[in-house]
């Protein structure tokens, strides 16, 4: 009964999760994990975000046009028991990334201005049942990223021998692979259909080969170290009434230690990164889910993420957000469909581009995400 409302939850926070904070995608969910017996899963989701601003200080009036490309995610995972206390999962997701895409044509100081940053993870998963209805586990991720970014406006720099305008800004970094691990503890109590579960995300760390072009030099070699950020994830579901369940949860993320900052670009700008946050991000949800009939079951969730104001990025100029998602299961012998589609408020944001503060303003900005998850138990 309750493992087809908990089906749409989970969906709720993975397939149809839009762009949150900073570059965050997935959320990292573990929730095939909790499923009962042998299960696997797979999700699609599409994110059309709608991004624009305003040129103040730099091109003032100028309008930017919409500078985020709609994007595609796709998540996988497997869990099965070893014995009766121990089982496993194995969750592939695509947690952070980014598109940036400035239209040309439009007079705004970063028109074809564009960005990629590309991430793919495979986390093994053991979990082992303690007596008293508390549970631990953890286990390895390995990621890769990639990352690539084109900056017109950077033609110049603050320093002797570069300071006569030249060729735009290019970098390239090669995919490369990093390590970390996952961390956690649950405690449920399945009468009540309650669950508490507490992961932890470590970092992971990479040397990325960078290839940068400016005025500085063409096709420059060098290593930029970048650290995807660390994580944790809180969340619960309780039953609050004959199949309904409550359900939310809290995710914090370093991304105040983030910061991708290639040799020459650091040169250019004076030091400036080409893409980091200010403050750390924490993302709160809360939704409902009921079984409405044997075969279907609905849920609807809002989360909500807080501005912090200052500067933001160019190739990300929005800072916090608020949503509400639904989503549908239908579920036929051991097979679940689950739908869901979010709608997110992009908060406002403002930007700056070397002395140009605010260089533009971005506001009244939004995003539509659909996903589908199937999942089997067998």
């Amino acid at each position: 009964m309750t493992y087809r409302v908990m089906a749409v939850i989970a969906l709720l926070g993975s397939a149809s999760t839009a762009q949150a904070g900073a570059i965050d995608r997935t959320g990292q969910p573990i929730t095939a994990l909790f499923e009962s017996g042998r299960y696997a899963e797979f999700s699609l989701g599409t994110v059309s975000p709608d991004t624009s601003g305003v040129g103040v200080q730099a091109t003032p009036g100028a309008r930017s046009g919409d500078m985020t490309d709609s994007f595609l995610s796709f998540g996988a995972a497997y869990k099965a028991d070893l014995t009766d206390q121990i089982s496993y999962a194995i969750i592939y997701d695509q947690p952070f990334g980014a598109d940036v895409a400035y239209p040309v044509g439009t007079g705004y100081f970063a028109q074809g201005a564009t960005a990629t940053f590309d991430s793919n993870a495979l986390t093994g998963l053991m979990r082992f049942e303690m007596p008293s209805n508390f549970s631990v586990h953890g286990g390895i991720r390995v990621q890769t990223i990639e990352a690539s970014a084109l900056i017109p406006f950077v033609t110049s720099g603050p320093g002797p021998g570069i300071t006569v305008p030249g060729a735009p800004y290019s970098v390239k970094g090669d995919r490369d692979t990093g390590v970390g691990y996952v961390a956690g503890v649950a405690f449920e109590k399945p009468e009540i259909a309650l669950r508490v579960s507490l992961t932890y995300n470590s970092k992971i760390k990479y040397d990325v080969n960078t290839t940068e072009n400016s005025v500085i030099g063409q096709n420059v070699r060098s290593s930029t170290h970048v650290e995807t950020p660390q994580s944790l994830n809180l969340e619960f579901q309780t039953g609050i009434a004959a199949d309904t369940l409550l359900f939310g949860g809290v995710r914090w993320t370093d991304w105040s230690s983030f910061e991708i900052a290639p040799a020459q670009y650091a040169a250019l700008t004076g030091g400036s990164k080409l893409l980091s946050y200010n403050d750390d991000i924490y993302t709160y949800s809360l939704g409902v889910g009921r079984r409405i009939t044997e075969a279907w079951a609905v849920a609807a969730s809002v989360a909500y993420e807080k501005q912090v104001g200052g500067y933001a990025s160019n190739l990300g100029p929005t800072d916090g957000q608020k949503s509400i998602a639904l989503a549908a299961t239908y579920t036929r012998d051991n097979m679940k469909i689950t739908t869901g589609i979010r709608y997110v408020d992009i908060g406002d944001a403002q930007t700056r581009a070397g002395a140009a503060a605010p260089a533009a303003r971005f506001a009244g900005n939004d995003a539509i995400a659909v996903g589908v998850k199937v999942g089997f138990n067998f």
